[in-house]
Formats: structure tokens, C-alpha cells, sequence
């Protein structure tokens, strides 16, 4: 469907357009032009104003937004459409919904970690000294490192200084602070959410990236994004936002059918990844989807998963994810996490028992 043609073949009004979506004529008259954007609802007054399938209008703007991403690399088109297709129809496949079979080569490590997260649980209750030595340790471990994978350049030490004494660190930025003292919320929001036995969905979700991007980025704190987005250094484009109701749906739909079924490491493996993948928020989606993955492992008895955030650990986590996304290979993704869940078991037991 070309939609100015449409416009123009049925003689309306940019004028009477502009208004029915509430702007400026001006406006719509960029937005035909490719200069401007439209948010989601307001693609959707326009489909009803016109009288026209909203999937037909979706599809017109998404293809505007692709035009022009891939203008720079007319070689690429082909192999672009080709790596986008065969990931969404993964996602949206009953390979993507419900699950394969999980490679035999981690069955005897995933019967060793459920032995270790049991011995962890008889273990409880820990009294009030050791709960404090171990959130105080781990908790800030996990927010330092969980930053510093993004970029933050915050020490330990300074991270600790700032989540715990209320110091601000000289040389550093504001923007560093917040992500340091927004994560430690995120992480306390994350225990409440345990301690209330509250289910994942969309509005805990939307809650945790609220708080990881409180201050940061008000305006798109706990929404979905309205913007075609690019991950800097990968190859792996992330969905128009025409497509994320339809794929966060899916994304919800996936827990609850394999909440009960998959093993718990696996599970909150799938749900970190897949978040990621997804991408639907502007910003924060790396750490909302660890705290995604670390909220699943708290609720079935498991400990905080902390990936390291140095150069070589960073490298090996993105390549992981990108071998997923680009080619559904989840074995090195699989092992990353499985080895951090693994040691985080042995750390807690050794300085809890």
C-alpha cells in the first residue's frame, strides 16, 4: 500500500488529517515525507481516520523506517531481510514460544546446580548478620558489575560508596551515580517482588526499567520504546517498534507456558536473552533484562547470577548473545550462565555456611 497515494487518489486534506490526529498540518506533511515519525497511536487514529486495516499502515511506516536504515548499504539488503526473517519467524515459531530440547551436555551441570541450590536452601534461615554480610557484598558486586558491562566507569569501592554511604564520587557523572543508586533499588524492588511472590508480567517488568532509567530518562522510564533503535557494535537489529506488543506478548506468554517445566537456570536464561533481544526499551535493556534473569533465579530458591563487566567477560557476553540472534545457536550463551549461576551457588555457600 502507498499511503500518499492513497491520500491523494481519495483528495483529503493534510488539513483535515492534522487535525483528526490533533498536529500541526506541517507535521503530517513532514511525516509524509519521511522526516518525521508518528507514535503508535497516533498510526493508529490515522488507520481509522482513513479507513484503513491498521496492519496495512504499520507496514507502510515500518517500511519508510527500513527504507532509510538500509539506504547506506544497498549490498546488505538481501542478507538484512533474510537474517530479520528467519529470527522473527524463530520468535514467533512453536521452536520460539515453547522450547527445545536442551542440549545433553548440560544435564549433568544443570543436576549439579540443583543440588547446590538446594544445599543453599537448608542452609536458611541465615540469621540477621549474614543476610546483611551477603547483601552488602553481593548486592553491590552485582551493581557494579552490571553497570560496568553498560559503560559506567565506577569503581567497586566507588559503587559502594555511592549505594551505601550517599557519597558522591569527584571526577564522575551524574548520570553514573544514578545508574549506581537506581540498580541498588531495582535489586531491593527485585527481593520485594520475591518476598511478595509476585509474578513476572508486564507491569513488573515496566516497574524495574521505571527505576533503572529514574533520572536518567524520565520520558521513556518504564514504556516501551516508539523508536527504531540500533545496538552499537552489532550486527543484530532489533524490531520496529510496530512489532513489540505482538513480541513482548509473546515474550510473557513464553514464561508462563515454561515456568513449570524448564529448568529454573534455563529459564531465566531464555528470559534474559530474549528481553535482549527484543529490545524494547530505548535504554536499559542489558540491565533490566539481568535483573529479569536474577528475579527468576531468586523466586525458585537460586542466587544472584553476576556477570563480569571487564573488556574479555563483556566480549564473551555479547558475542553469546549475538550467536543467538544471528544464528539461534544458544550453546556459549547457555555455558555463560550456567558457569556464573554455578559459582555464585559456591560463593554464597562458602561465605554463608
Amino acid at each position: 500500500m502507498d499511503l500518499k497515494a492513497h491520500i491523494k487518489t481519495h483528495k483529503i486534506k493534510i488539513q483535515d488529517l492534522a487535525q483528526a490526529l490533533g498536529v500541526h498540518a506541517s507535521f503530517i506533511s513532514r511525516v509524509l515525507s519521511g522526516q518525521r515519525k508518528l507514535e503508535a497511536q497516533q498510526i493508529a487514529k490515522l488507520a481509522k481516520y482513513l479507513s484503513l486495516p491498521l496492519t496495512d499502515v504499520q507496514a507502510y511506516f515500518l517500511s519508510v523506517e527500513v527504507q532509510k536504515i538500509l539506504a547506506p548499504y544497498p549490498k546488505l539488503v538481501q542478507q538484512v531481510f533474510k537474517l530479520t526473517e528467519e529470527r522473527m519467524v524463530y520468535l514467533r515459531s512453536k521452536k520460539g514460544a515453547s522450547h527445545f530440547p536442551i542440549p545433553a551436555q548440560f544435564d549433568t551441570q544443570l543436576a549439579e546446580l540443583t543440588r547446590l541450590q538446594q544445599k543453599w536452601q537448608a542452609l536458611k534461615p541465615l540469621d540477621a548478620t549474614q543476610v546483611l554480610k551477603l547483601k552488602s557484598y553481593f548486592h553491590t558486586a552485582y551493581t557494579y558489575e552490571s553497570n560496568r558491562i553498560e559503560g559506567n566507569t565506577l569503581s567497586l569501592q566507588e559503587t559502594h560508596l555511592v549505594v551505601n554511604e550517599g557519597i558522591t564520587i569527584g571526577g564522575k557523572t551524574m548520570r553514573e551515580h544514578l545508574e549506581a543508586i537506581n540498580h541498588q533499588e531495582a535489586i531491593d524492588l527485585m527481593e520485594g517482588l520475591v518476598q511478595n511472590a509476585t509474578v513476572l508480567n508486564k507491569a513488573v517488568l515496566l516497574q524495574i526499567h521505571q527505576l533503572i532509567l529514574k533520572g536518567i530518562d524520565n520520558s521513556n522510564a518504564g514504556k516501551y520504546r516508539q523508536v527504531q533503535v540500533a545496538i552499537a557494535g552489532s550486527k543484530h537489529m532489533p524490531p520496529s517498534p510496530l512489532l513489540l506488543d505482538e513480541l513482548m506478548e509473546g515474550y510473557f506468554d513464553f514464561y508462563e507456558r515454561n515456568k513449570r517445566h524448564l529448568h529454573p537456570v534455563i529459564l531465566a536464561t531464555e528470559m534474559h536473552e530474549r528481553l535482549v533481544s527484543i529490545h524494547p526499551f530505548t535504554d536499559g535493556n542489558g540491565r533490566t533484562a539481568r535483573l529479569v534473569m536474577n528475579l527468576i533465579l531468586l523466586q525458585n530458591g537460586y542466587t544472584i547470577v553476576n556477570l563480569k563487566g571487564n573488556l574479555k567477560n563483556r566480549l564473551k557476553y555479547y558475542q553469546a548473545l549475538e550467536q543467538i540472534q544471528l544464528n539461534h545457536a544458544h550453546t556459549d550463551f547457555y555455558q555463560l550462565i550456567l558457569n556464573a549461576a554455578e559459582k555464585s551457588l559456591k560463593a554464597h555457600l562458602e561465605m554463608g555456611g
